[in-house]
Parts: C-alpha cells; sequence; structure tokens
C-alpha cells in the first residue's frame, strides 16, 4: 500500500526481512532465554489465530485479494511475521525434540501443506482457508529443508554452511522473482486482441 500498489520486488524483499526477523526471533528466544520450541510454537500458533480471527472481526474478510487498505496490509504483516516464527520454531521442534529429523520434518510438512491443494481441488475446500493453511505449512518446510542443507552430517544435514545456503536461496528467490514479475509486465503490456476489442 506505501507503495502504491504491487511491486514484486519491493514485496519479496519485505517478505524475506520479515523471513530473517522470524528466523532470528525463534532462535533468541530458544537459545538466549531458554523457552522451549514446544512453548513457542504455541505462542507463534496462537498468535496467527489470534490475528486471524481479529482481522476477520474487524474486516470480515481474510481474503489475500482484497488487501486494499492500510488495516488489512497491517493485518497481512502481523500474519506473516507470526508464520516465519511459527515455522522455525515447528521445523526445530519436529527435528530435535520429536525426533523426526530434517528428512522427516520435510515429508511431515510437505504432506500437511498438499492436504488443502487436494482438498481445494478434488473436494471443494474453501479457496481463502485452502490458501493459509499452505502458506502458514510453507514456513516450517523452507525451515526443515534449509537446515537440511546447511547443519553438520552429524546432525542429520548436508553440511553446506548457514552462508551457502542462505546465498543459493537469496539468488533462487532473485531469480524467481525476476521472472514473475518480467512476465506480469509483459502480460500488462500484451496488447488486446483486435475481435475482443471489437466485441468490447
Amino acid at each position: 500500500m506505501a507503495s502504491g500498489g504491487y511491486n514484486a520486488f519491493a514485496y519479496w524483499a519485505a517478505v524475506m526481512m520479515v523471513a530473517v526477523f522470524g528466523t532470528m526471533a525463534a532462535d533468541v528466544i530458544h537459545h538466549q532465554l531458554g523457552v522451549s520450541f514446544t512453548m513457542f510454537t504455541l505462542f507463534c500458533a496462537l498468535g496467527v489465530a489470534a490475528t486471524f480471527w481479529a482481522w476477520h472481526r474487524i474486516e470480515n474478510t481474510l481474503s489475500v485479494h482484497s488487501i486494499t487498505t492500510r488495516h488489512r496490509e497491517v493485518f497481512y504483516w502481523l500474519t506473516v511475521s507470526f508464520t516465519f516464527a511459527l515455522g522455525t520454531a515447528a521445523g526445530d521442534l519436529t527435528a530435535s525434540q520429536l525426533h523426526f529429523g530434517f528428512i522427516g520434518s520435510i515429508v511431515l510438512f510437505a504432506i500437511v501443506m498438499a492436504v488443502p491443494a487436494l482438498g481445494y481441488w478434488r473436494f471443494h475446500l474453501n479457496g481463502v482457508v485452502a490458501f493459509w493453511w499452505a502458506y502458514i505449512a510453507t514456513r516450517p518446510l523452507g525451515a526443515s529443508i534449509a537446515d537440511w542443507l546447511s547443519k553438520p552430517t552429524k546432525t542429520g544435514g548436508l553440511d553446506y554452511g548457514d552462508g551457502p545456503v542462505a546465498a543459493g536461496l537469496l539468488m533462487t528467490a532473485l531469480v524467481v522473482v525476476t521472472y514473475v514479475a518480467v512476465r506480469n509486465r509483459r502480460m500488462l503490456t500484451k496488447p488486446v486482441p483486435a475481435q475482443l476489442k471489437s466485441a468490447a
């Protein structure tokens, strides 16, 4: 909203910053303050639920297509912040405390994320519910994949290191965002066929 409309690079830059903040918050609260991953996961889950409740109660919608006001944008970014912290905490919870390991956590959260896709495709699950379900599940899935790639082999990772993995993921994100932004710009500037103009 502050940028005057959707801008792919501005949006994803903000998402990346929120992702870094959420990851750091989860790590600091666990390692420095001694809060268990179970408690912090529960706290973040309640934060997401409370944000959804307030958002829907005040705005009567949770659709991302309806984010056209500053209030709705605030609710959206608050939700995103909680989901990133939740993702880090939940990924660490399943990998370490519940002993799923990184691969087990990846499989678990991939299945959790696939459920709303199947529900929407085959069982007419509400689109807004399906979106947010999958959206939230991407957080612990992404955190588990990053940990698997970066952490030492003695903990079940591939030991590529945090720096190289972060750089690789950043470059991948930049390539994908650039592709999407260029494609959308081409679609917006694509001339309307003559037959459609005449029909209009």
